[in-house]
């Protein structure tokens, strides 16, 4: 009785510092990382800490789960080594294992992590000290088993560099924002915006540009006042000008700069010449992806760019408000004209132009096409259906119903789409 009474102290010291690791592995693997950033830049030195620990967070995990290991296991045998000599044989060993199990589980591990989930940036902050010294002292061991981790993975074809990243942190974003969209607190316009950003790195420009079709051009040749009058009714500021080939472009005409040319000949428009005053056009590859290009808008100070492909062949043009709108949605002023690309049907149907791209679709009806493999609602059926269909064909995919009303030459150019059943939104 004397041996368990002296050793009792130390076995319940031992489960205590056990608990506390159990608390920062689950705190530190838990707190948030852009409020840990934000109290760093205030100033606070725990949430440095903790910003350090997490930097390489397989190998503060590595030295907590061997600091609490070597704990626990150092409890378990003390306390084994005093019940077996108070109850002999095998039962003084299964009740020295039933009681550091029941005292292991419950106040070395679900009651520190359940303290840790509630109040994870707290704890984080209040145990990053302790956690580095241990991550120190433990840091070669550990590093001597993450080599024998990947050498034994190695042998059956797994292979891990030593600089692996645990989490990627686009897709970690996106859940969250999917996740709180679910639960209500993230509203349907703010989830598009957020993933909008998201998508920049991993959508080309091709995907948003204004097609060579539907781009209005001015040929060099024609009179400036015919130019003036084309300019004043694209409602663009910008346009492009060919020669001989609509598209042979040559540059980029300006409005300010048409309005400048003539304001210096003192209003005498004919006497402009507008060969003059384009500007150099700027061309740009089909693959740059849309985070790429918005940097280079900004750096070069620069809205407006033509896209090629590997050809050097039109493809069609960007603009920065092209690669914003995939962010805030479609952006109008006063001078834009009402697109009529999607309108309601009485009988609950969408009728659906089909230049009109999914994303903006999906937007402004809060659908989930696919738009992976098409860009616009028109490609997305000829790529389900494999062909080109004619008008009154009626084909369903992704829970939505298509007939096709118009088709002109090889472009389907009207739908009619039943949407999926109705569904809650969180």
């Amino acid at each position: 009785m004397g041996a368990i009474m002296a050793l009792a102290p130390i076995v319940f010291g031992l489960l205590a510092l056990s608990a506390l690791f159990s608390a920062a592995e689950t705190a530190l693997t838990g707190a948030s990382r852009a409020r840990m950033h934000q109290l760093e830049r205030d100033g606070d030195r725990a949430a440095r800490r903790v910003n350090r620990l997490l930097g390489d967070r397989e190998t503060m995990i590595g030295a907590v789960l061997l600091g609490n290991n070597l704990i626990n296991i150092l409890s378990s045998a003390l306390a084994t080594q005093v019940l077996t000599k108070a109850i002999p044989g095998a039962l003084g060993v299964a009740v020295a294992t039933g009681v550091m199990t029941v005292l292991v589980l419950v106040f070395a591990e679900v009651l520190p992590k359940t303290l840790a989930i509630l109040r994870s940036d707290d704890v984080a902050r209040f145990l990053s000290g302790p956690t580095e010294l241990v991550v120190r002292v433990f840091g070669p061991i550990i590093f001597t088993i993450q080599w024998i981790v990947r050498k034994t993975l190695g042998l059956f074809g797994v292979r891990l560099g030593m600089e692996m990243d645990v989490l990627a942190a686009h897709e970690e974003i996106r859940g969250a924002v999917e996740y709180h969209h679910a639960e209500g607190l993230v509203e349907t316009h703010d989830r598009w915006m957020l993933g909008g950003v998201l998508d920049l790195a991993e959508m080309d420009v091709s995907e948003v540009m204004v097609h060579r079709k539907e781009i209005a051009t001015l040929d060099v040749e024609q009179g400036p006042r015919e130019i003036l009058e084309a300019v004043l009714d694209s409602g663009h500021s910008r346009v492009p000008i060919y020669r001989d080939d609509s598209e042979n472009i040559i540059g980029v005409l300006h409005a300010k700069d048409l309005l400048q040319a003539i304001t210096d000949a003192d209003g005498k428009i004919d006497a402009v010449e507008v060969a003059s005053i384009i500007r150099e056009p700027w061309f740009i590859p089909e693959t740059t992806s849309l985070k790429d290009q918005l940097a280079a808008f900004l750096k070069r100070r620069n809205h407006f760019a033509l896209v090629v492909d590997e050809y050097g062949a039109l493809q069609g043009l960007v603009t920065l408000e092209d690669i914003l709108e995939e962010i805030v949605g479609e952006i109008e002023d006063e001078h834009d004209e009402a697109v009529s690309g999607v309108k309601p049907a009485e009988d609950g149907s969408i009728i659906v132009d089909g230049a009109v791209t999914i994303r903006d679709l999906n937007r402004a009806l809060n659908w989930d096409l696919p738009d992976d493999e098409a860009v616009t609602v028109a490609g997305l059926l000829i790529h389900e259906v494999r062909r080109i269909p004619d008008p009154g064909q009626t084909f369903t995919f992704h829970e939505h119903r298509f007939v096709v009303l118009e088709r002109k030459v090889n472009r389907i150019t009207r739908l009619q789409i039943w949407p999926a059943p109705a569904r809650d939104d969180g």
